[in-house]
């Protein structure tokens, strides 16, 4: 493409300080050289932007400035978790900001913007005082698993530059009467002490409804001590709290949290940019991207990073000559038959023509017929005879 050079640089430029405006733009610029066939300018363009997920955050050092005001004293690594008395198990683990990864997790953008105005209400601590408002300090994130709840907990702490405390729920949990509900007393007093996030992870093991005829009494204590602590940490921190369960949950806990934030599987653009992050280094045309994100439909961010690691492992071992993209998600889908849908599966061994076909009428792939050939390891001229005897009813050859 002429004068894609500048283009390019001036994406990059522009991407310094990304909108999510801007984003949109360069993904359309990148999609529309690959539907023309330019794929190494699409697959330059979208290595720029898989950089671009890697390395933003959202206002970092005015948010810590901002945290500072707050109460609790700061954590150092010479603080150690709390323990039970019992066992000495600790109930909690300790992860600084500064040993977070910067890989935050991809979400649509009405998701992200909810995620935003959080980190921005966080950003403004001082304005919000100053009118008595608090920004909101309890969120509870639910889903499926695999869809980055806890990365997400784990992003905010690093983008606020606050050390997360871990709730360990193997220690918090006794088989000792009354010594859970006193495990988490101490969690919370401890966490209440630090500038902090304190991380409930897997919370319906300790949040269940208090009803439950298939829990005994001394949930209803635990529940109560959860409830109580909920509410005497108050403005000491932000209190994130993960299920992946929500049914199981006390109503009265869902009132205990200002956000309530459902995580959903990512739809086909995320799954793609899903993707697109997880195959760097590498730069691939922008169809095997489209077509990974298109067979995933259902799957969860992490079961798209398992399938792009093995498609990372097929181009590393291939010696020079790549298996093409359909064989590979065939093996994949042998291999981890729960990761892809039955119906997308189903496609995956119907037979190469109707598969063709199938992937050429797709409206959301935009497959050309160079792009169909690629991927099963055939010609274009290949190709189009089998789609057109499909047509036509003709006998068709074995590609």
């Amino acid at each position: 493409m002429e004068h894609f050079t500048i283009i390019h640089a001036l994406c990059r430029s522009a991407l310094a300080s990304p909108t999510p405006a801007l984003r949109k733009q360069v993904e359309r610029l990148r999609d529309e050289l690959a539907a023309d066939g330019n794929t190494r300018e699409a697959a330059r363009l979208a290595q720029l932007l898989s950089r671009v997920d890697k390395t933003v955050e959202i206002l970092p050092t005015k948010v810590s400035r901002s945290f500072s005001a707050g109460a609790g004293e700061p954590m150092t690594r010479s603080v150690k978790p709390p323990v039970d008395r019992e066992t000495s198990a600790a109930l909690a683990e300790i992860i600084f900001a500064e040993d977070i990864t910067d890989c935050a997790p991809i979400f649509s953008e009405h998701i992200q913007l909810a995620i935003d105005t959080t980190i921005e209400e966080w950003a403004h601590w001082k304005e919000l005082q100053a009118v008595d408002i608090q920004p909101a300090q309890t969120c509870l994130l639910y889903g499926a698993p695999g869809t980055g709840k806890t990365e997400l907990a784990k992003s905010f702490a690093k983008t606020l530059g606050l050390p997360i405390v871990v709730a360990r729920i193997d220690g918090l949990i006794s088989s000792f009467l009354g010594t859970t509900a006193r495990n988490i007393g101490n969690l919370f007093t401890f966490a209440n002490r630090y500038q902090c996030v304190l991380l409930l992870d897997e919370f319906d093991s300790i949040a269940k409804l208090r009803d439950d005829p298939q829990e005994v009494g001394e949930i209803k204590r635990v529940v109560n001590a959860l409830l109580q602590n909920l509410d005497i940490r108050g403005n000491r921190g932000l209190t994130v709290g993960i299920t992946n369960h929500p049914n199981l949950l006390d109503p009265a806990i869902w009132r205990r949290f200002e956000i309530q934030l459902e995580v959903p599987s990512p739809s086909f653009e995320v799954r793609k940019r899903i993707a697109s992050r997880f195959i760097t280094p590498l730069a691939v045309p922008d169809s095997h991207l489209r077509l990974i994100a298109w067979f995933t439909e259902g799957a969860t961010g992490a079961e798209i990073e398992t399938l792009v690691r093995t498609y990372k492992k097929s181009i590393a071992l291939s010696a020079g000559e790549p298996i093409p993209l359909i064989e590979m998600l065939q093996r994949f889908a042998t291999l981890n038959s729960a990761r892809i849908s039955g119906e997308r599966r189903e496609l995956l061994f119907s037979g190469t023509p109707q598969m063709l076909k199938a992937l050429k009428t797709e409206s959301t792939l935009r497959l050309s017929n160079d792009e169909l050939g690629e991927m099963v390891g055939r010609d274009k001229s290949t190709i189009s005879r089998q789609l057109q005897k499909l047509d036509t009813g003709d006998e068709l050859e074995v590609v």
